[in-house]
């Protein structure tokens, strides 16, 4: 049991038979009453995000997300395979439960799944990916003073913002959590 007095970034807990995850709190302690917990949640099954407070003397369960390294292997249209590198189990999942990270993910690439009571929920791509671009509008050479943008379309299908030097077959790595050129790879 985990008291609402002791919420941290972070933490999980069980309440009304859903699984939340503290994102931001605030312990407050007004010049009469008494203190309270104000706090943004996050349901980590559904994605949705509440803001509530709490008395900190109140008790919830603490729920243990399992996380594990899986390798995506392939999709056949509305369910996506990832095997465990353990025991090579297969496990197919719905398109909600991939949905941002199966952007940035490869066949045969790693990917971080949560469990929560032998579910799974979510999928997380590695932070870092490098990725070749299929798709782009060609740069005009010496227009590059400017700072320019244009669309460029990654093997995977995400659309990313690039310099104007970027050329089809360019290897780029891209920032999963933000979507975001960092630099050409080699």
């Amino acid at each position: 049991m985990i008291s609402a007095g002791d919420f941290r970034k972070g933490i999980t807990f069980e309440m009304d038979g859903d699984v939340w995850v503290v994102v931001d709190f605030q312990h407050v302690k007004p010049g009469k009453g008494s203190a309270f917990v104000r706090t943004k949640i996050k349901n980590v099954l559904t994605g949705s995000t509440v803001e509530r407070t709490f008395n900190p003397t109140d008790k919830f369960p603490k729920a243990h997300i399992e996380t594990k390294e899986m390798q995506y292997l392939y999709s056949d249209g509305n369910l996506y395979y990832f095997m465990d590198l353990e025991s090579f189990d297969q496990i197919p999942l719905n398109k909600d439960k991939v949905e941002d990270a199966i952007l940035y993910i490869k066949e045969n690439m790693n990917a971080t799944i949560k469990f929560f009571k032998g579910e799974a929920f979510s999928v997380e791509a590695p932070f870092f990916v490098e990725l070749e671009v299929t798709q782009t509008e060609p740069g005009v050479k010496g227009d590059t003073a400017t700072g320019a943008n244009k669309p460029a379309t990654l093997e995977t299908g995400a659309i990313v913002t690039v310099p104007l030097f970027v050329e089809i077959g360019d290897k780029l790595r891209i920032d999963t959590r933000t979507g975001l050129y960092m630099e050409r790879v080699k």
